[in-house]
Order: structure tokens, then sequence, then C-alpha cells
């Protein structure tokens, strides 16, 4: 294979190639998640930082936490991803 920066490819030894493709078989970590559905978050990152919500629903497999966000008096749905959101203390 070849790797390399703009029109100059590098090429790449046989294990340097083994290596990046066991790593890209590796699982991503996962996040662990300190919010349960009803608890309030705040969101940190987006279109949408500094605005708070209820976690309406968690989806563990997809890192993504639904969140519902007042918009002009109207509870609105915002898909969001675990790092996009922190909790709220009560």
């Amino acid at each position: 294979g070849f790797v390399g920066l703009g029109n100059r490819p590098t090429p790449l030894e046989e294990p340097e190639v083994r290596s990046i493709l066991k790593q890209m078989e590796q699982e991503a970590p996962k996040v662990r998640v300190n919010y349960q559905v009803g608890q309030s978050v705040k969101i940190t990152d987006g279109p949408f930082t500094d605005f708070e919500g209820l976690v309406d629903a968690i989806d563990q497999e997809k890192g993504k936490v639904r969140v519902l966000v007042s918009f002009f008096g109207r509870e609105t749905p915002v898909e969001l991803d675990f790092l996009q959101v922190m909790r709220l203390v009560d």
C-alpha cells in the first residue's frame, strides 16, 4: 500500500500495513454515560451548545443520546453524540 502527502506517495512495508489493518479492526472504546433517561443535561458541543434539556433516549450501540430541548415553547428532540452532553447536578 501507499500513503503520503499531496501527490507524493510513500510506500509502506508489509508489517506497517498489517499493523494499520489490525488497528482498524479493533473496536472503538465505549464511552461511559453518566446520565439516564429523564435526567437534565447541558449540551456542550455543536449548534445547540449551552442549551439544556431532558434525556429522552440513550442508544449505547450508536453512541447517541436523544435530548428534548425547548424551542419557542415546544419540546424538540435533538440527537447528539454522548460526548456532546454533560449531566446537570440535580
